[in-house]
């Protein structure tokens, strides 16, 4: 059982919480690397909570989740670099980012283009001198089944999802490894786990996500990299929209329908993903790897 305990909260300028918590009875010897101060028995959550020495590289950061991941990451001091092809859209969300006072840049980049995604992560490394966490977030959808799929779409969906996840950790992964280690979270879908309807070419690339995350993690756990995989449900998102558009489903209706597949309705919030991002890019998750962490309020149940 759990010494007793009390939480104390001081709310910061920027709204988030600074916690502590003061443990009395402990049962078990604390040292530094638990973060328990000698005697007094005191958990200070923002040796967790906080990542203002760290740097993170997020692809499709311009919109949807991969935004929502930047934010939040800014809003807990790390500074974001923002990856993605719209670049108007990045200018914007990366200038409102700073705006906060986050440290935020944007920088333009086809994900599946190798040249572009050496020179982008290059930049990144001269900008800010390291990469300590990788968010692979860029993805496309094209809602068909296999005989109605176009070659040139299944090409597309599998370039940016699959093939820009290899690119990007392929490049990141030698500064990491250069720098003493690193973590990268992959964007999967409730979709890596099942298949769903006309969903063909989405379906395979994030099953490949989900299964190139665990092989990374073997591969790179002895350069101290820890790999993992967040797999979003129906997450209400520019994404979805477009989903409703292809399937030729009314958006009210598409979005109502997502209330009824799952136990906690939907559908989710880009924040709640970015949640399950940070826990895995903190120190919270010091000895995670190779794993995935469902955020589809329980569809999958």
């Amino acid at each position: 059982m759990w010494p007793s305990g009390t939480l104390r909260k001081a709310c910061c300028n920027n709204g988030f919480f600074h916690h502590s918590i003061t443990i009395s009875g402990c049962p078990v010897a604390c040292d530094g690397a638990a973060h328990l101060k000698e005697n007094a028995h005191v958990v200070d959550l923002n040796l967790f909570l906080r990542m203002d020495d760290k740097t993170v590289l997020v692809t499709g950061g311009a919109s949807g989740i991969g935004y929502a991941v930047a934010q939040f990451l800014s809003a807990v001091g790390a500074a974001v670099a923002l990856v993605d092809l719209d670049e108007e859209r990045g200018k914007i969300k990366t200038a409102a980012i700073r705006s906060r006072g986050g440290r935020a840049r944007f920088y333009p980049c086809d994900v599946s283009d190798a040249i572009r995604v050496e020179e982008t992560v290059n930049a990144v490394v001269r900008d800010f001198q390291r990469i300590d966490g990788l968010v692979n977030c860029a993805g496309v959808i094209m809602r068909a089944d296999v005989l109605g799929l176009e070659e040139k779409d299944w090409d597309r969906t599998i370039d940016v999802a699959l093939k820009g996840v290899f690119l990007v950790s392929k490049y990141v992964i030698g500064q990491m490894k250069a720098a003493g280690g690193g973590k990268i979270v992959n964007i999967g879908s409730g979709w890596s786990l099942k298949g769903g309807q006309k969903a063909f070419s989405y379906c395979a690339a994030k099953a490949g996500v989900l299964n190139m995350t665990r092989a990374m993690a073997i591969d790179h756990g002895k350069d101290n990299i820890a790999i993992n995989c967040v797999c979003p449900g129906d997450i209400d998102t520019p994404l979805l929209e477009i989903q409703s558009r292809q399937l030729g489903i009314d958006t009210d209706e598409f979005y109502g329908s997502q209330n009824d597949v799952r136990p906690l309705k939907g559908p989710g919030r880009p924040e709640d993903v970015a949640h399950a991002v940070f826990f895995y890019l903190s120190d919270l998750s010091r000895w995670i790897t190779g794993s995935s962490l469902v955020v589809d309020g329980g569809g999958l149940a």
